[in-house]
């Protein structure tokens, strides 16, 4: 399988704190490990074992895991860039391919005025994130359709 990596733009630092996991070879390796998550069922079990392992979790690994979640949905949905800002997201898909393309129409037709289809191909969704959360949380919902269009043209 190919295995690229999309480039995800949220504005907000991601890391793993070092007064959480103070050895640096340690969160060296928990940095590996998520880079090679490629599924939910994993993230989730990897989100449990950081709180077994090292106690209750800051917000910043929430918002690590919050991003790697948009990562893999990304890497489902085959886009290759995210772009959040205040406004909203921009979407870009890998080699301009959606597996839905209809659906995709669909999804922006219902999203009226909110979303629009560039020139260059790439999907805009306007909205009003005026925080890193909530362009963090926002982006994972509009993600998590466009994944789910995904799955449902692979079933069919």
């Amino acid at each position: 399988q190919d295995k690229w990596s999309p480039n995800i733009t949220i504005g907000m630092p991601v890391l793993i704190p070092e007064d959480y996991v103070a050895d640096l070879h340690v969160r060296l390796a928990l940095y590996r490990r998520l880079a090679d998550l490629d599924d939910e069922a994993a993230l989730d079990a990897f989100g449990a074992e950081i709180i077994d392992r090292f106690g209750p979790a800051p917000a910043e690994i929430d918002h690590l895991l919050k991003l790697t979640h948009i990562k893999v949905l990304a890497r489902r949905a085959n886009v290759e860039k995210v772009d959040a800002g205040p406004k909203g997201v921009v979407f870009g898909f890998r080699d301009n391919q959606f597996a839905d393309p209809s659906g995709l129409v669909a999804l922006i037709n219902a999203e009226g005025p909110q979303a629009k289809v560039r020139p260059d191909f790439k999907v805009v969704f306007l909205r009003d994130w005026p925080s890193a959360e909530a362009r963090l949380k926002g982006t994972l919902a509009v993600l998590t359709k466009l994944a789910r269009l995904t799955n449902k043209r692979k079933v069919a």
